[in-house]
């Protein structure tokens, strides 16, 4: 399969994503997040081939992705007071709402799980697709299972070239790290953060009035829910600062890259050893990880040594992501 590459800046690029989604194809689209693999949510077979694609279990649940929250009803069997209040604060945004499914929703979509999660991206170019396909799409990350996400149309014809129909290029994503998720399928029962995301737990109880559980282990399957993910090729190991800081006054070999935030390692590594550098603030930090994460990838180490973020909850979906991507 030859993967087009679509110009997301003009019409005729739009325009062939929709027919290639509407003929059933896989597109990669781009959106505030990460990159996404598109597929018509409506149709089975197109949902499949989004795991094919990606070598993803059938029974990994996907997120859909709608124009409003008007067409919540159209894919939810029921949708509690919680969810039109976080839908009018957040969304177009970074939030994934996982809600009980329409019975009519395709069990390709949802892994064969009685819910579904929904959200309404923010990005302009998938916002207009989305109008225009009149449909939902599901859509996970641009990537092969497990991989690194793409944060730009590069990375997915890095992980994806040949093996999807096309990618349309709508430049580099805002947030640069997965949405939210938060489960309302029993909303009386509480109210639970399954995925840590752009949308933090305190904006959310601002919203709500009410406590939100962000549990630090379950089993729930919602996306990127595996012990095991968002992987750069190259090992990815941990350490805390004062570790890092000992391992580069002893000196740092020269097949080991290391990924430093703190002003302290950057002035102690400087004219020791190469490192890539990230910012020291949590937003910031989301943003250029993967990003970061791909570049070291082409550097040919053996190994990358990242300087761990702080432990406070603004850092919480960084460290999330981390310790998966360092999981061996």
């Amino acid at each position: 399969m030859k993967t087009e590459w679509l110009d997301g800046l003009s019409d005729s690029g739009l325009q062939r994503a929709v027919q290639l989604l509407q003929a059933g194809e896989c597109v990669a689209v781009p959106t505030e997040t990460v990159y996404g693999l598109a597929a018509d949510a409506r149709n089975a077979a197109a949902v499949r081939a989004i795991f094919a694609a990606k070598g993803r279990p059938a029974n990994h649940p996907l997120i859909v992705h709608l124009a409003s929250a008007e067409q919540l009803p159209q894919w939810a069997a029921s949708v509690p007071p919680q969810a039109w209040q976080l839908a009018q604060a957040f969304w177009p945004g970074p939030l994934t709402l996982l809600l009980p499914k329409a019975a009519d929703v395709p069990e390709e979509v949802t892994g064969g799980l009685p819910s579904i999660g929904l959200r309404v991206p923010a990005h302009p170019l998938l916002q207009t697709l989305l109008r225009q396909l009149g449909s939902g799409v599901a859509a996970p990350s641009a990537n092969p299972y497990k991989a690194l996400s793409p944060t730009s149309a590069a990375q997915v014809m890095a992980g994806l070239d040949g093996r999807i129909a096309a990618v349309l290029d709508g430049g580099a994503c805002e947030f640069g790290l997965e949405s939210t998720i938060v489960d309302l399928t029993q909303p009386d029962q509480g109210i639970r953060i399954l995925r840590a995301g752009p949308i933090s737990r305190i904006a959310i109880e601002q919203v709500l009035g009410r406590p939100v559980e962000v549990p630090q282990q379950h089993n729930e399957a919602v996306p990127g829910n595996v012990q095991a993910h968002y992987q750069p090729r190259t090992p990815l190991h941990l350490f805390s600062s004062d570790e890092l800081a000992d391992f580069i006054k002893d000196g740092v070999g020269d097949d080991t890259g290391l990924l430093l935030w703190s002003p302290r390692l950057i002035g102690l590594a400087c004219g020791r050893e190469r490192a890539l550098i990230l910012p020291d603030n949590a937003p910031a930090f989301a943003q250029t990880l993967y990003q970061t994460l791909h570049e070291a990838d082409q550097l040919g180490y053996r190994q990358l040594w990242l300087e761990q973020p702080p432990g406070t909850e603004d850092w919480l979906a960084v460290n999330d992501r981390l310790s998966r991507a360092a999981s061996q």
